[in-house]
């Protein structure tokens, strides 16, 4: 695939797009350039790669060698970010790019507007002071402010730098200052009051940007969003071509900040091929029709799952985002799908967990026809489903369940145009996919990392199996290294789509990255025989016993979820001891000001109490009065779980309620909803060492 694009157009005027520019094809995938330079002097294709010998590096500004292949997905050519978008822009200047509701009513941006206020961020953040290769980063909701502050950071040749809106202002500052931060964009008040409590900390940091509210406190160098964008004017276009210039495919352009559930997070650099490349692919396996597309943006932008999915693949596919409101997982989110009916969604599990548990409850209430009729249609929807999977057909009665069911559930929720509907960053449990599946709206597993740009597994529609994370991305491979004789092996991963290195951390990337370049996923998987990978576990979770069992945790986690429903997290422990123990977190209610979990227990948890014999409403209710009916039932339910063990050493000999839920305010879960297993063990240190006190 050739390209003319020399230079990226960024002048402010509305100059009338010309959409007769050639149109690469490539594989199904259409790349649009050709923007003339500015003072007509061709100095350097954006897309070319610039010199590189290395696979990895850890320096902020260099250069890596990308994995190409001479044929096939991995030969595509390299191009920007700033390339990609404005191939974008030519195409579609008047579809729909951003849309968020305010007031009541949806304000919307069409690409060229999107592109128009990119260029705007771009030439404010030089005009305060962004140094090259330095970090913007950006602490809030999911906004257009977000993604244009994203993509402008870019464009003015710094680092976009997404901040999870949960971490407190220690967590912050250390992103601010490994990033290098010259200027951070906050969505209100209560995130400029964490960035205000840590700015004399952070030796690079020259402004703030507020893009929602009134801003409350007034002090040299922070601005409004309004402010901020009028400072564009202050900058020539020749500024900003000056930092677009030196930008090439293999070279970094955003950090991806991990989760830090085993230590200090590190930054993982990814470069504008990563980004662009993998965005093609994943679009390409999802069969995404460009400008045909309809997508809600909720989950977190400082994760890459929200990152690839909202940002770059709308870009590359011309997709329409829609933002939820902030409340979104508070409940709002359905009412934003009934009204955007989108055309695929990504959910992490406990998302596709809270909607089946409200469809439960919804389901109890039904008159009993209704529910004669529902169990019926969902034994089809699952036997139909399987044998989709299967390669086969549908069911008698296929047709009538889904008329009768199907097509009023999905209505319901708001999914009747939604072609693929995925679930990713955790694993998801199989009472879960079965209950959608039931309903005809089968969940496709996704697989990957922030060091692999996101996806490296993935089921699609046409090609899938239940609790497998699917095949590799085109253009990618796996492979299984020191297998056992189950087939069990770490995964390992190749591809265009594996990270540039951590950030100034040389040994950490070492240690990730082999010297064949290959990266280890520190996941430990299995593949069946018609290729399709399974994750079974993760070696630095990996349980070893004091008899020289390896178990993997995880597994026998959601059996105990499974066989008992109430339980809402739970973590096994045992390493280096005799046997294996249980710390146990029941369902309670949530606090949906601080997201901190109450002592009482959830409606299903009262309920099912009540089944029981038993009064108790709270957690205490059950520890202090050590209620014997909650503790029997509890207890058999652990005896169901370790009848699917496979060896006595997998099995649950002792257990312990705990006085509360894990959440992420509380600290035991991280910003994606991950288990911080070692702040676990910390924080319940007594309760495991009185389990092995004998």
């Amino acid at each position: 695939m050739t390209t003319e694009l020399h230079r990226i157009e960024v002048q402010e005027s509305d100059e009338k797009i010309d959409t007769n520019t050639p149109v690469h094809h490539n594989n199904n995938m259409t790349h649009k350039s050709g923007a003339a330079p500015l003072n007509g002097k061709i100095e350097k294709d954006l897309d070319d790669l610039v010199p590189a010998s290395s696979l990895w590096i850890c320096d902020r500004e260099g250069a890596v060698k990308l994995r190409m292949a001479e044929s096939g997905p991995a030969a595509d050519k390299p191009f920007t970010i700033p390339s990609l978008l404005y191939s974008t822009v030519q195409r579609i200047p008047n579809h729909v790019a951003l849309a968020v509701k305010r007031g009541g009513t949806w304000v919307k941006w069409t690409y060229q507007e999107y592109y128009r206020d990119i260029k705007k961020a771009a030439k404010s953040f030089i005009m305060l002071g962004l140094e090259p290769y330095h970090g913007v980063g950006i602490l809030g909701f999911n906004s257009p402010e977000w993604f244009i502050s994203d993509i402008g950071a870019i464009f003015a040749g710094g680092f976009a730098v997404g901040i999870y809106a949960t971490n407190n202002a220690e967590a912050c500052e250390y992103v601010a200052k490994d990033s290098k931060a010259n200027i951070i964009v906050v969505e209100n008040h209560e995130q400029l009051k964490k960035i205000l409590q840590i700015w004399d900390n952070l030796p690079h940091l020259k402004a703030v940007v507020q893009y929602t509210g009134e801003v409350a406190e007034r002090r040299d160098n922070i601005y409004s969003w309004e402010e901020f964008m009028s400072l564009s004017s202050e900058t020539s276009d020749m500024a900003l071509q000056e930092r677009l210039a030196p930008q090439a495919p293999n070279k970094c352009c955003t950090l991806i900040y991990t989760s830090g559930t085993t230590g200090n997070p590190k930054g993982v650099m990814l470069s504008h091929d990563n980004l662009t490349w993998t965005s093609v692919q994943a679009g390409r396996i999802g069969k995404l029709t460009y400008g045909n597309e309809i997508s809600v943006s909720y989950l977190p932008l400082s994760h890459i799952a929200a990152q690839m999915l909202d940002l770059y693949i709308s870009i590359s596919y011309g997709v329409s985002v829609y933002f939820a409101q902030p409340d979104a997982l508070k409940g709002s989110l359905r009412n934003t799908l009934c009204e955007v009916h989108p055309t695929r969604i990504l959910g992490v599990p406990r998302v596709w967990e809270k909607i089946m548990e409200s469809m439960v409850a919804a389901g109890k209430q039904a008159s009993p026809l209704r529910r004669k009729i529902a169990v019926w249609a969902k034994g089809i929807g699952l036997k139909g489903n399987y044998s989709r999977m299967e390669g086969g057909g549908t069911p008698f009665g296929w047709f009538l369940a889904n008329a009768l069911v199907f097509k009023k559930v999905r209505k319901l929720l708001g999914l009747e145009r939604c072609r693929l509907c995925l679930s990713g960053a955790a694993p998801v449990m199989k009472e879960t996919l079965d209950f959608f599946f039931s309903l005809n709206i089968p969940l496709m597993e996704v697989y990957g990392m922030s060091e692999s740009t996101g996806p490296q597994c993935v089921c699609s529609e046409d090609n899938f199996y239940i609790t497998s994370v699917g095949l590799d991305l085109p253009g990618t491979s796996t492979k299984l290294k020191n297998q056992d004789e189950d087939g069990n092996g770490e995964l390992c991963m190749y591809g265009r789509n594996v990270f540039m290195g951590y950030l100034d951390m040389e040994e950490k990337t070492r240690e990730a990255i082999d010297e064949n370049g290959w990266l280890l996923s520190g996941d430990i998987a299995k593949r069946n025989k018609t290729g399709f990978m399974f994750i079974t576990g993760r070696l630095k979770e990996l349980i070893i016993t004091a008899g020289g069992e390896n178990i993997a945790p995880v597994p026998v986690e959601d059996n105990v979820k499974e066989c008992l429903p109430v339980v809402s997290n739970c973590m096994l422990v045992g390493d280096k001891r005799k046997f294996l123990s249980m710390l146990i977190a029941l369902k309670t209610e949530l606090d949906e000001e601080t997201g901190q979990p109450k002592e009482t227990f959830s409606k299903d948890t009262i309920s099912w109490c009540k089944s029981l014999g038993s009064a108790a409403t709270t957690v205490q209710d059950v520890i202090s009065q050590k209620d014997v009916s909650i503790l029997k039932a509890i207890q058999a339910g652990i005896d169901k779980a370790n009848l699917r063990c496979t060896s006595r050493a997998q099995k649950i000999q002792k257990w312990s309620i705990l006085p509360r839920d894990f959440s992420v305010p509380g600290g035991e879960l991280g910003p994606t909803l991950k288990l911080r297993r070692p702040i676990v063990h910390k924080m319940y240190k007594k309760t495991i060492e009185a389990f092995y006190a004998e």
